[in-house]
């Protein structure tokens, strides 16, 4: 019997069509003769939807990414928890009659950002019993907000980026003592971010202490809870991370290099999908190996710090002094063919497909309830 998966993608977030281009690559890789596979997405407004698992139908076209669209059959959610290994009846509202949409074996929660990959829709899975690819609650809520992240990652020894965590609800009462304060003690640029989104969404360069109070208020139109960063004279790598079988240590791969032309600021939103600027990839990094394993030393063990499952990313920050700072974890990183994750492990020798197929079994071996 073929293992049955549901792919969930969309979602609230911002990150909403970037979720779905995701999940057109998983579906246009995944292996057909071994799983079965169901598409479930979320629209912006939060309803879950059967949609079609034909990949041409989640792609990005003309530069604009695909939606959800709001008007198809709902999707029920199951209406009890269930027994270890037992199947997963998922229905559906059609034609004003419920009826049974499959019986799936495992949950891949494909969402970026707020509602998605910050343990809530993980908190829900849990007390339905259903087993799903990546972390628990409590490390996605923690990995999803970069000031709790840097307060773990601290804690266990690593180092990250300084900076301060702002909130909206103070800022018009403190800002210029904010503002007096990172001149004091932060050297300039800043990179200015809301603590709990992904992809650089109302992440803005700051060269100009003047141009402070824009950029924070474009973050707080994407979260109350903003990070200013010093921005370091580095080198920025990526490392991807597997969980290791059977309480093995986890996997790492070599990382791999963002580099951005002089006709950019940073890796923003539309430099990473929409093509902007000029950008380039190298895999893996040109750094001296002892740098090279350093870094997939610091990757591994802020996974374990974190106490993240199944996958993830580690965005790190290399200075000219050979330093490996992590800039932020990412427990649900893009996962198109063309997105750093997959193009690390491909670089491995663990192709889209088998990474697909490995990130799956895991979830299904995976104990249910408290771990």
């Amino acid at each position: 019997m073929r293992t049955t998966v549901a792919l969930l993608f969309g979602g609230r977030s911002g990150e909403h069509g970037i979720s779905c281009v995701t999940a057109g690559g998983i579906l246009a890789a995944i292996d057909r003769e071994r799983f079965e596979v169901i598409a479930l997405g979320i629209t912006r407004e939060g309803r879950w939807i059967h949609v079609s698992d034909d990949p041409s139908d989640w792609t990005l076209v003309d530069g604009r990414a695909p939606e959800v669209d709001p008007t198809g059959n709902e999707v029920l959610l199951p209406d009890a928890r269930h027994r270890p290994g037992e199947r997963i009846t998922l229905r559906t509202v059609r034609d004003g009659a419920v009826h049974d949409l499959a019986d799936i074996d495992v949950l891949w929660p494909l969402l970026h950002g707020a509602y998605g990959e910050d343990g809530t829709v993980q908190g829900m899975l849990e007390m339905l019993d259903i087993p799903y690819v990546g972390s628990g609650v409590l490390a996605s809520a923690t990995a999803m907000d970069k000031s709790a992240t840097k307060l773990v990652l601290r804690s266990a020894g690593l180092e990250c980026a300084p900076g301060i965590v702002v909130h909206e609800d103070g800022w018009a009462s403190e800002s210029h003592r904010v503002a007096t304060y990172l001149r004091d003690t932060h050297p300039l640029p800043w990179f200015v971010k809301p603590a709990r989104a992904g992809s650089s969404l109302g992440v803005t360069r700051v060269s100009d202490p003047e141009k402070l109070e824009a950029a924070i208020g474009s973050a707080f139109a994407v979260d109350p809870k903003v990070l200013v960063e010093e921005g370091l004279d580095a080198r920025e790598v990526e490392c991807g991370v597997l969980q290791g079988r059977d309480g093995r240590e986890p996997s790492t791969t070599l990382p791999g290099e963002v580099k951005v032309g002089a006709d950019l600021d940073f890796y923003d939103f539309e430099a990473k999908y929409f093509g902007k600027g000029t950008v380039s990839i190298d895999v893996p990094a040109s750094l001296p190996d002892a740098v090279l394993e350093e870094a997939r030393e610091v990757a591994g063990r802020a996974f374990r710090a974190l106490g993240l499952e199944g996958l993830a990313r580690v965005d790190m920050f290399v200075t000219s002094d050979h330093r490996v700072l992590v800039n932020e974890v990412n427990t649900m990183p893009g996962f198109t063919p063309y997105s750093m994750f997959p193009v690390l492990w491909e670089n491995m020798g663990l192709s889209y497909a088998d990474l697909i197929a490995e990130l799956i079994e895991q979830a299904r071996a995976r104990r249910l309830g408290a771990r």
